[in-house]
């Protein structure tokens, strides 16, 4: 199984250092004539071990966001950093050794393979990951032991969630970034789905940010950021976390 949290990754979040700070981070897509300003200079971080959820309704720049501090994007202004090295000017190589090296990525859609099993997804990652975890422990963490050698069709939508998840997790990253991962299911499935979540962060110490437009989710975080227009309108901290399985919506 994996290790466990360092102790860093154990202290309080708010006294953690920063994994990745941005600031001023501006995103404008030129659409035909017209510009269309995505982000209007957040700055924001995320620091070791904690638990962040950015909030806000359809085009708030919530995904933008995300994308910019995992190096799937870069920002029109403003600057990223990574442990003080800068990512807002890095290029395409670069970036691609960051994300492979240092951040899992889960979506709303589950992006698996369908010709490969639970266990083959996964080993996708492993491959060709620097300090990857087990296939067969990254499943396990997920409550997937016994599913190694299904097939997605076989799967329930929770399941293959879980499988993405085990995916994201099994290189092993600094940093966990969640696109609605709760979106295409069902209450108690999306319960399931942000226990496990919940438990990657708190069990191995993986900085983690989720991305919802469910207000009900921001409970299980240590800050929660919503953002409005493009612009970070308000941040909060919650003095304790909720459990999932306490949450509603």
């Amino acid at each position: 199984m994996p290790p466990p949290p360092s102790l860093a990754a154990a202290l309080s979040p708010a006294a953690s250092p920063e994994v990745l700070a941005g600031r001023g981070l501006t995103k404008v897509y030129r659409m035909g004539e017209v510009d269309v300003h995505a982000l209007r200079g957040v700055d924001v971080e995320l620091r070791e071990g904690e638990m962040v959820v950015l909030l806000g309704p359809s085009g708030s720049g919530k995904s933008t966001l995300l994308n910019i501090l995992g190096g799937l994007d870069t920002p029109t202004e403003g600057t990223l950093r990574h442990r003080g090295a800068p990512l807002h000017d890095a290029g395409p190589g670069e970036l691609t050794r960051y994300r492979r090296e240092h951040v899992g990525f889960v979506f709303q859609f589950y992006n698996l393979l369908p010709g490969l099993t639970a266990l083959e997804n996964v080993a996708l990652v492993t491959d060709i990951a620097a300090d990857p975890f087990e296939p067969e422990d990254a499943l396990a963490l997920v409550g997937l032991a016994d599913r190694l050698h299904h097939f997605p069709a076989q799967l329930s939508g929770g399941e293959q969630q879980r499988v993405a998840i085990a995916r994201a997790v099994a290189k092993n990253p600094e940093v966990l970034l969640c696109d609605e991962p709760t979106g295409a299911l069902d209450y108690a499935t999306g319960v399931q789905v942000l226990e496990v979540i919940e438990r990657v962060n708190r069990e191995l110490g993986t900085t983690t940010a989720v991305i919802t437009h469910n207000a009900a989710v921001a409970s299980l975080a240590d800050r929660v950021l919503t953002l409005a227009d493009g612009r970070l309108a308000r941040e909060d901290r919650n003095a304790t976390r909720a459990a999932p399985r306490d949450i509603r919506w």
